[in-house]
């Protein structure tokens, strides 16, 4: 009995995969063996690429983001790009924008930066603030967990676009508006990741590893940081992945609405803004920045989706078993 005392108690080999690692080999497998996943991870890393190479990319072109060129817009007809399909030339990849003659394929990667920026730190605040408070509402005492209940729940509720409109209008003019967005986005929509970090915090409460971590004096913190939030990164991880779409719509939404991102900065709300007086006359102008905006959210759609599944592969097998009884009904 001493012998398997001792054995039981021994520290664990190293050298060794951890679990953890193990884990993540396991979702990694499942993610490449899923075409769709595989497709639009690739789609994201290509816009990734293009976007921090976007200084680069003008260098080589010969072009720059702000810089106007009167000579290739038609004048007399209200500053419609001369040549075909929107002014596609050598210089020029992909046209001119109307009125102003700027570089069409250079405004388009300076926008992706700003629109993929906003995106992806809008939804790095959201995920901040709302594992904060969904831990808080789950391990706070009666009075806590109330309080940032009801206040979780007047965040869902608020309306969000329109706030961000008030907000961002009344902000003074020299403060950065890629960060005011940023602040905007994520300050107003962390509710929907604390009700479900508090839900999941909840139902792993009551588990034994939280119960022995209890046991064992460990304070609230500690339990928090060692024995949660591992088990809480993979309903995270998922929905920040299904966030970050959403939060692309939102940055474009408010600068196709006038207060977003201010002129000269480019971005891809800001011009479609500017293309709707234009789809009769350059429709190319429109169609690329819509279809950017378009790909990108599905890309990141088509991602998040991906790694729910392999996250949790049992929400796949549900789905397949379901589809399957429906099928045969």
């Amino acid at each position: 009995m001493s012998v398997l005392l001792r054995q039981s108690a021994a520290p664990p080999a190293t050298g060794g995969p951890t679990p953890g690692a193990g884990a993540a080999r396991r979702v990694w497998r499942r993610l490449r063996r899923r075409p769709s996943a595989a497709t639009a991870a690739a789609v994201l890393s290509l816009l990734v690429l293009l976007a921090l190479a976007a200084p680069l990319l003008a260098g080589l072109s010969g072009q720059d983001p702000n810089a106007y060129h009167d000579d290739l817009v038609d004048s007399a007809r209200g500053g419609v790009p001369l040549g075909p399909l929107g002014g596609i030339s050598a210089d020029h990849w992909l046209g001119v924008e109307p009125g102003t003659g700027r570089d069409l394929f250079v405004r388009l990667l300076y926008g992706a930066r700003v629109s993929l920026l906003v995106a992806l730190g809008a939804t790095s605040v959201q995920i901040l603030v709302g594992v904060a408070a969904g831990l808080s509402a789950a391990l706070g005492n009666r009075f806590t967990g109330h309080l940032v209940g009801r206040l979780t729940d007047v965040m869902i509720a608020l309306p969000m676009l329109v706030l961000g409109i008030a907000l961002t209008a009344v902000v003074p003019a020299d403060f950065p508006r890629p960060l005011l967005l940023i602040l905007v986005i994520g300050l107003l929509s962390w509710g929907g990741t604390a009700r479900m970090v508090r839900a999941q915090t909840l139902a792993l409460r009551g588990l034994d590893f939280v119960s022995a971590a209890r046991l064992s004096g460990n304070g609230t913190l500690r339990i928090a940081r060692r024995e949660l939030l591992p088990s809480l990164a993979a309903p995270v991880i998922t929905y920040a992945a299904i966030q970050v779409p959403a939060n692309i719509v939102a940055e474009a939404s408010l600068s196709f609405l006038g207060v977003g991102v201010k002129p000269p900065t480019p971005s891809w709300g800001q011009m479609l803004s500017g293309a709707q007086t234009w789809f009769r006359a350059d429709p190319l102008y429109v169609l690329l920045p819509a279809g950017l905006l378009f790909v990108t959210v599905l890309a990141f759609t088509v991602l998040g989706d991906a790694v729910r599944t392999a996250l949790d592969p049992r929400e796949g097998s549900r789905l397949r078993i379901g589809t399957a009884k429906e099928a045969a009904a």
